[in-house]
């Protein structure tokens, strides 16, 4: 235990200080007190430099999860960017080409803008902040612009169909039957031949004695056994430099013969296994300028036979009411 003294000027001599134990116990609390204060001041000062106040910790929390969403929607925008250029696509080798329209240039597509900058709102913010923002920023605003484009295109193609009406009901543009695609057009390994070769069509799945349609108005230019696998065939002239083929199948449609006039969706043959055949389907080719060409572009109504009676029907009975 400690001494403490104090020198008595007196007596010429130093004398022992004398301690309660009510004032030792003082001492030593505000001692303690004092340090405890004084390091508590350090860690909260500590903590403020490097973690931030309660708010500071709240306000990084909520900007962590706002960048978390960010990001999300990131992606997402990236899936729209990837999904328009697949419409564009499409439009251009299938609706414009099929329609004979001019297709537009992939310059035009993507739509660029240039001049002023349009994100200096962005700039008071930090680096990487402003960075992520105006990336976003100008991808929505070029995802508005091509799709501005696509409508008008789509708009375009909708005038072209409605001012070219009978040229539309000659194009191929419906399933013959109505059935799941089993072979695409193309090369492939012949199922009977075990040769790769071309396939000039595409195979639907179908029961012997299923019904066939035809896709578009036109002219039967063939119907008749063919040789080269072909089997029983019906070859019909759509006019406009179309012509289809249906192959393999057991019988013709009654009436149907060379030089007769049909309508889409007339009864035109029925399903087979004739020719060169591993089972029965039904093998449809669409030829254009003489050259097959793949069915699958020309089937953007994607309607079955069935599904095309039901609206003929339906607006037949709507144009009779109405008259």
């Amino acid at each position: 235990m400690k001494h403490y003294y104090y020198y008595d000027s007196q007596k010429c001599e130093f004398v022992t200080v004398e301690y309660r134990n009510s004032d030792r116990i003082v001492h030593t609390l505000t001692t303690w007190l004092t340090v405890g204060l004084v390091i508590a001041g350090l860690l909260i000062g500590f903590l403020v430099s490097f973690a931030g106040t309660p708010a500071e910790i709240a306000l990084k929390s909520e900007n962590s999860e706002l960048l978390k969403q960010f990001r999300q929607s990131q992606s997402r925008i990236d899936q729209l960017s990837d999904q328009i250029a697949l419409l564009a696509e499409k439009d251009n080798e299938v609706y414009r080409t099929v329609l004979g329209i001019d297709p537009i240039s992939y310059d035009e597509r993507l739509a660029g803008a240039g001049g002023a900058d349009f994100y200096d709102r962005f700039d008071g913010l930090r680096e990487s902040t402003a960075n992520l923002l105006r990336s976003a920023s100008f991808e929505l605003e070029n995802i508005e612009r091509r799709i501005q484009i696509q409508n008008r295109s789509l708009e375009e193609v909708k005038e072209f169909y409605n001012s070219n009406e009978t040229k539309m009901r000659h194009l191929p543009v419906m399933r013959p039957v109505d059935g799941v695609v089993l072979s695409g057009y193309g090369m492939r390994l012949h199922p009977v031949l075990g040769v790769r070769r071309m396939h000039e069509g595409i195979d639907f799945r179908a029961r012997v004695g299923t019904p066939v349609y035809a896709p578009g108005d036109g002219v039967v230019k063939f119907a008749a056994n063919r040789a080269g696998g072909y089997g029983l065939l019906v070859e019909i002239d759509h006019g406009y430099s179309y012509v289809t083929r249906y192959a393999h199948l057991s019988a013709f449609a009654d009436g149907i013969r060379p030089g007769k006039r049909i309508k889409r969706g007339d009864l035109i043959a029925y399903t087979g296994r004739t020719g060169r055949v591993s089972g029965p389907h039904l093998h449809y080719e669409i030829h254009r300028n003489g050259r097959a060409v793949d069915p699958l572009n020309y089937m953007f109504a994607d309607m079955t036979p069935q599904e095309y009676r039901m609206f003929v029907d339906i607006n037949r009975k709507s144009n009779s009411t109405s008259n």
